[in-house]
């Protein structure tokens, strides 16, 4: 029998606040959000539930609420949190690869089986974004990160939440090092529409296989071989 907690109407509204300042880039950093009315009403939620969305992007230091003027554009990136001691050397990128290899295509499986409806939309509109971030030469790092954070917070295990921040590491060291291997960026073109494709589907194995293939393909663009021995 399948498990998902549903995502509380606060989350789903932090998310797409998140996903206006993040990747649409609708606000910037130092940018006041529009007020309770009319923010509460462009998202189709209470003041309530807005107001408890707003105190989670507090929390994660997106936004900050100053007394009598409104809620500020804090810092529009994903935080990615210093992972220990790592050093963004190859053999440290290679851990973080081998390591995406390791949990992320059970989390495409997961993912697959339980997301809502809104969760598979969600996840398909940022990989959309990737794609033409991609076709237009624009950073994608956000975009891309949000693409795999969106899909592991799918398979509804929690503990493959708290992972978010170590694969979102991964992914920003990935992206920087593509741009020096063409191939790696058409392959993720490709990988990540069969993954679309499969979640739509909801094929889950198909996710799983696809989400596999998408990063063995990086780590062998990257000549890191003897990780796939």
């Amino acid at each position: 029998m399948e498990y998902k907690k549903a995502q509380s109407l606060p989350e789903k509204a932090a998310d797409e606040i998140l996903d206006m300042i993040v990747t649409k880039k609708q606000f910037n950093i130092g940018d006041k959000l529009p007020n309770e009315t009319e923010l509460s009403s462009l998202l189709n939620v209470s003041r309530t539930t807005l107001r408890e969305a707003i105190k989670m992007l507090v929390l994660k230091d997106i936004v900050e609420i100053k007394r009598g003027k409104g809620t500020f554009v804090k810092r529009n990136e994903i935080d990615n949190f210093p992972l220990g001691n790592l050093k963004g050397n190859s053999s440290d990128l290679a851990d973080l690869l081998e390591m995406r290899l390791i949990i992320e295509p059970m989390g495409a499986y997961y993912a697959t089986k339980r997301a809502t409806n809104d969760e598979i939309d969600k996840i398909i509109e940022y990989g959309e974004i990737v794609e033409q971030k991609i076709l237009n030469n624009e950073d994608r790092t956000d975009a891309e990160q949000l693409f795999h954070n969106a899909i592991a917070k799918a398979s509804g295990n929690s503990f493959m939440k708290e992972l978010v921040p170590i694969i979102s590491k991964a992914i920003n060291e990935s992206v920087i090092l593509s741009k020096q291997y063409e191939k790696a960026t058409e392959l993720t073109l490709k990988d990540h529409k069969l993954i679309m494709d499969f979640m739509k589907e909801r094929n889950a194995e198909g996710a799983k296989t696809a989400m596999s293939l998408h990063i063995i393909h990086t780590i062998d663009s990257f000549g890191f071989n003897d990780r796939l021995v």
